[in-house]
């Protein structure tokens, strides 16, 4: 699957930002699917998931009650809602799909088999 992530931007700390991630593939609806991270100098990290059977979600300690993951089959797109934005959430993110990991409770880059490219997402102070 052929994923594009779009919605990234500058952004005051404390506004908000959706992000967007569209796919191709008639089989998006079989897919768990995801969000990641990375700010300059650190490793990937998983921010956001969604299970493909019941929509179970699953979040990063720090973005728990700010961003909210979705995701619309019919228009094959993945969504990432971030609100009360703080500085320390700037980074690129990128959309992740064919979720192949054993447990939600600790995700790596290494689980997901397709990437987008990544969208800047920069919160001020």
């Amino acid at each position: 699957v052929q994923l594009q992530a779009s919605g990234g931007g500058l952004v005051q700390a404390g506004g908000s930002l959706r992000l967007s991630c569209t796919a191709s593939g008639r089989t998006f609806s079989t897919y768990s699917l995801g969000w990641f991270r990375q700010a300059p100098g650190k490793e990937r990290e998983f921010v956001a998931g969604i299970n493909w059977i019941i929509a179970n979600t699953y979040y990063q300690d720090s973005v728990k009650g700010r961003f909210t993951i979705s995701r619309d089959n019919a228009k094959n797109t993945l969504y990432l809602q971030m609100n009360s934005l703080k500085p320390e959430d700037t980074a690129v993110y990128y959309c992740a799909a064919e979720f192949k990991g054993t447990s939600w409770s600790r995700v790596s880059p290494a689980d997901f088999g397709s990437w987008g490219r990544g969208t800047q997402v920069t919160v001020s102070s």
